[in-house]
């Protein structure tokens, strides 16, 4: 599992018009190639009726899988300046569809890859993009007589809480980076004056917004 990578937020749409044509791109995140297709067939089937739905996308931790669709547009025109894109910007997992309805002037190829690309850029713009960091989830469970300095620390700390469970006793759940495992282990058990059980969770992936 990768440490880190960007992808799109989730799935929007966004046009532009240029040159009397309009261009809208539709985004999504797709784990793989079959999500990816029916998220195009999707589009397709809203926009049955539109010149072209040209697509791209990125798939896998190595970028194993690229696959870019001109549907009709002079070739290398459409699919490949999206799949540009969505490389230049480090994105996996991310489906692109760019819509297009003519709008009656010709853009000639540069003007296409220029427009196909823009709209896919600035259909991440307005979308968004975020970084997922894998964390692993530490479970720090302790008498209810610490809930307040422990939840105080925490939250003036650079780890997140993810979860407070009130039972019998009381259990955190934080996200900690791997590396910073045994540190965290540490703290808690200083803080508490060796009176806090800790233990591993699951490891997750935690996304925060990413701006270039």
């Amino acid at each position: 599992m990768l440490q880190s990578y960007l992808t799109v937020s989730g799935n929007g749409t966004h046009e532009i018009v240029i040159e009397k044509s309009r261009f809208i791109c539709h985004l999504s995140r797709v784990s793989s190639e079959e999500e990816a297709q029916d998220f195009i067939h999707t589009i397709k089937k809203q926009h049955w009726n539109a010149t072209h739905n040209c697509s791209a996308y990125v798939i896998g931790e190595n970028d194993q899988i690229q696959k870019a669709n001109d549907d009709g547009e002079p070739s290398g025109t459409a699919g490949v300046p999206m799949l540009e894109v969505l490389k230049k910007r480090n994105l996996k997992d991310t489906c692109a569809v760019v819509t297009r309805y003519f709008g009656g002037i010709k853009l000639g190829a540069g003007g296409l890859i220029r427009a196909y690309g823009k709209s896919v850029s600035e259909g991440l713009n307005h979308v968004g993009v975020v970084e997922r960091k894998l964390m692993r989830v530490m479970h720090t469970k302790v008498d209810y007589t610490w809930i307040g300095k422990l939840e105080n620390e925490l939250r003036e700390s650079p780890y997140q809480i993810k979860d407070v469970h009130y039972t019998d006793e009381v259990e955190f759940e934080t996200y900690v980076k791997e590396s910073d495992k045994q540190i965290f282990t540490e703290w808690m058990t200083e803080l508490t004056n060796g009176k806090s059980e800790n233990r591993e969770g699951i490891q997750i992936y935690l996304e925060e917004a990413f701006n270039n």
